[in-house]
């Protein structure tokens, strides 16, 4: 293919796409609930079995994370994902109040734009695929390019499988020349009804910018406080688990460790001892040497790459059971590269002097890069517990878990979902994690009320001469007593 000519070929892929899709979307919304759901359950069993091949497949490609930790990704987003949506209605009717005479039915949006990340390509498409189907909608994806076979791969297993079960070809689409001229016709094409935008925050933007209505995710600049009445073997093992998960891909994992001086010496020896190691000197101008690009923008070399790796880059020598490597910090700004979101396996620390303090310094690391996503809090008392998340710009505050596991709903009772909206404050449309229900437009159908009648028939009483009667009941009774 002609290079100077790419675009104009993406561009042409996307429209043909869009028609398709426009197509068997119009057919799509004619299906049962039930017809629905069989297809949604037959894509959840073609995936599921695939969990660890796709994983191995994305982590060859992009280089990124760890194939058996995406492989748990691939599955959370199969099975997990699935059995938290199955029993959800979303066409038809799906909500009745007898008592208000009120009924909710609902339709699908149509065309889903998918905007999908080389750092969680597959999972994120079959998740993507599992809640655009079951909430009625067509779905075409914008893969990054880095990442386009692991992609293609997933959709061509999800369609398969979907078109087996019944639902109509061209349902599902994926962009096979991906290019931003393309993704831009995508966003922008008139017949696409919403655009699911999961990536950096530019993409994000764009998505919002694009003129189509847009759910999207910004970036995650997650602290983690262990406040003094932690458990502070279970918080480090906890934070670790998190941060080591796919080498720090997802972008809830935590970015710095935050503590009070109380027991900062005790959760140093403790993240030791647990395989983490403190950057100083020239190893730790080596490391800040290789995190960020020209621009500011993370680097792409050592995102969702282990310690080890990183340590290789920088060109420095490190303990080979390091998991994480850290860097105790005071500074807080878009030129403090360990201030800011770290998508793999670097952690700032922080010591503070009380929870109150933590307070503000969470809030100042969130405002660098991450607000209304994501913190953490590792503490046995409540009212502090309590105070912190009153006080925090963020939609998930998690306690006492993992940062990475929490957020997606791994181990806690959150939805399951590889979109974590953020909220206004985040300059996301919501601040849920993403599901079937923001994929539906709701019609509402509601009876007039005796309410109305009464006021009818009031008003009729107010427009009665009052006096006019009194006088003829008067001239009555004279009459009679005549």
């Amino acid at each position: 293919m002609n290079l100077l000519d790419k675009d104009l070929v993406s561009i042409q892929e996307v429209r043909n796409m869009v028609a398709k899709a426009n197509k068997a979307q119009q057919e799509f919304a004619k299906f049962s609930q039930e017809s629905i759901d069989q297809i949604v359950y037959a894509m959840k069993e073609a995936a599921y079995p695939q969990a660890e091949f796709l994983g191995q497949l994305a982590s060859e490609e992009t280089g990124f994370g760890k194939w058996q930790d995406k492989k748990i990704k691939n599955e959370i987003a199969s099975k997990a994902v699935y059995d938290h949506i199955k029993e959800m209605k979303t066409i038809g009717i799906i909500h009745e109040d007898q008592e208000k005479r009120i009924v909710e039915i609902g339709t699908p949006v149509g065309i889903i734009a998918a905007l999908i990340p080389s750092t969680n390509p597959t999972s994120t498409v079959i998740y993507k695929t599992l809640i655009a189907l079951k909430s009625g909608n067509a779905i075409i994806f914008s893969p990054h390019p880095n990442a386009l076979k692991s992609i293609l791969k997933t959709v061509e297993i999800l369609n398969k499988a979907a078109v087996e079960a019944g639902a109509p070809e061209g349902l599902i689409h994926c962009m096979t020349i991906p290019t931003l001229e393309g993704t831009n016709e995508l966003m922008k094409r008139k017949d696409v009804d919403l655009i699911l935008a999961t990536g950096g925050s530019g993409m994000v933007k764009a998505a919002y910018s694009s003129g189509t209505p847009a759910l999207g995710v910004g970036p995650g600049n997650v602290p983690a406080f262990i406040e003094r009445s932690a458990n502070v073997h279970e918080a480090i093992e906890k934070i670790f688990s998190s941060k080591t998960f796919d080498h720090g891909t997802v972008c809830a994992s935590e970015q710095a460790i935050v503590t009070e001086a109380c027991i900062a010496e005790k959760v140093k020896e403790e993240v030791k001892r647990q395989g983490g190691y403190f950057l100083v000197g020239e190893q730790l101008a080596k490391v800040i040497a290789v995190m960020e690009t020209a621009t500011g923008g993370m680097n792409p070399k050592i995102v969702g790459r282990s310690a080890q790796d990183i340590a290789k880059i920088a060109g420095i020598e490190i303990p080979k059971e390091t998991k994480i490597l850290l860097c105790e910090e005071k500074r807080v700004g878009k030129h403090i590269p360990f201030s800011k979101e770290k998508l793999t396996a670097l952690l700032a620390f922080y010591t503070v002097e009380d929870w109150q303090e933590a307070c503000e310094l969470c809030y100042c690391l969130l405002e660098n890069g991450g607000l209304g996503h994501t913190l953490v809090i590792h503490s046995q008392d409540e009212t502090i517990i309590r105070e912190f998340a009153l006080k925090k710009p963020v939609s998930r505050f998690l306690v006492n878990t993992p940062s990475t596991q929490g957020a997606i709903g791994l181990s806690t009772n959150l939805a399951p979902s590889f979109t974590l909206g953020c909220g206004a404050i985040g300059g996301s449309a919501t601040s849920d994690n993403v599901g079937p229900m923001h994929l539906i437009n709701i019609r509402r159908m509601a009876y007039g009320i005796e309410a109305c009648k009464e006021t009818k028939e009031t008003e009729e009483l107010s427009n009665i001469d009052i006096e006019a009667i009194a006088q003829l009941v008067i001239q009555s009774l004279k009459q009679k007593n005549n």
